[in-house]
């Protein structure tokens, strides 16, 4: 249930006040030049730096080597990254554990896991787990030479203004949601398989492993339901496939067809709100006004869009291994 993907494949472990948290990644070919250092500017994005809304629990973020690298290189092995937990307030969980929080997995975990999960933080459902992802995301476009991935938050709360958005929750002391939108550029033809493997499906499911996405449109995506079909269909300009619209979003028959590739999607609300609501107390079976404490972001879309970049390009490289088109430059 932690792996994906088939030739580039990754494993996330951990829990957010566990030990670590980190990743195995199979698949990466042999010679590529890797260091730490080459990972941390996308760790830095992933923080979100010290702007409004960001939760102040800071962590190194250092990544560790355990192995798949040697001399600098790549092997070829399996490669394994770990992320200390060393910033942890544990007994903020501690206090709220009768009470599963709104929003949160904690009522699931515990009937499916029977209490044996590890609550604080979120355990192993805390977005603490998209640090290693990023790491293999950072990888993923490191082996991708000539293709470009950028995402960025377009809307907060429902508006434009980024910082008109946050404030309205920071006024009403509680958490917002936000769209993100992500471009690929340099895409070869011919990456994914109609149906089951197309390349919204397979980035579909990744892009939902990202904790508080709650859906996801490609090209004009919703708002081809008020079009014309001849209003919507990209006319092809050149024998290279170009279109002169792009309403696909790059892809079509679930292939890509060289133009952008584009997808937003949404991210809900953060649902530690510093607002008080009112759940069930499992302890005494009645419902109660509780409210949420600890550190966390009034809206976590601001932290997504390397992790948007991560996905994609894990998906991308994976498609492009299967069909060979990433040749050893490196």
């Amino acid at each position: 249930m932690n792996l994906f993907g088939r030739i580039f494949r990754i494993s996330i472990f951990g829990e957010s006040h566990g030990e670590c948290v980190g990743i195995t990644i199979d698949g990466c070919p042999a010679g590529l030049s890797l260091s730490p250092e080459d990972l941390l500017p996308d760790l830095e994005r992933r923080k979100g730096g010290q702007g409004k809304g960001i939760t102040p629990r800071k962590e190194d973020d250092y990544p560790i080597f355990k192995s798949g690298v040697f001399n600098g290189k790549t092997t070829g092995f399996p490669i394994t990254i770990l992320f200390e937990n060393n910033n942890t307030r544990s007994e903020d969980y501690d206090k709220q554990r009768s009470i599963p929080r709104p929003g949160h997995a904690d009522w699931v975990a515990h009937q499916k896991f029977g209490g044996n999960e590890d609550y604080r933080g979120g355990g192993h459902f805390s977005a603490r787990l998209t640090t290693g992802i990023v790491a293999a995301g950072a990888i993923a476009k490191k082996i991708m030479n000539g293709v470009s991935i950028k995402a960025e938050v377009t809307e907060i709360g429902g508006e434009k203004d980024l910082e008109k958005g946050l404030q309205k929750a920071i006024d009403a002391k509680d958490s917002v949601g936000g769209i993100v939108e992500c471009r690929v550029n340099g895409l070869p033809v011919g990456l994914g398989e109609p149906y089951f493997d197309s390349v919204e499906s397979v980035l579909a499911h990744l892009v939902f492993a990202i904790p508080a996405v709650r859906g996801i449109e490609f090209g004009t995506g919703f708002a081809a339901a008020k079009m014309f079909g001849s209003e919507h269909n990209d006319a092809i300009e050149n024998p290279q496939g170009k279109t002169r619209t792009n309403h696909a979003g790059g892809v079509v028959g679930g292939i890509s067809n060289g133009n952008e590739l584009i997808f937003r999607l949404a991210v809900k609300p953060t649902s530690s709100t510093p607002k008080e609501q009112n759940s069930l107390n499992w302890d005494t079976g009645k419902t109660e006004d509780f409210s949420i404490k600890g550190r966390h972001d009034l809206c976590v879309a601001l932290r997504a869009p390397v992790i948007v970049e991560a996905v994609t390009a894990i998906v991308l490289a994976d498609f492009m291994l299967l069909e060979q088109k990433i040749k050893r430059v490196f």
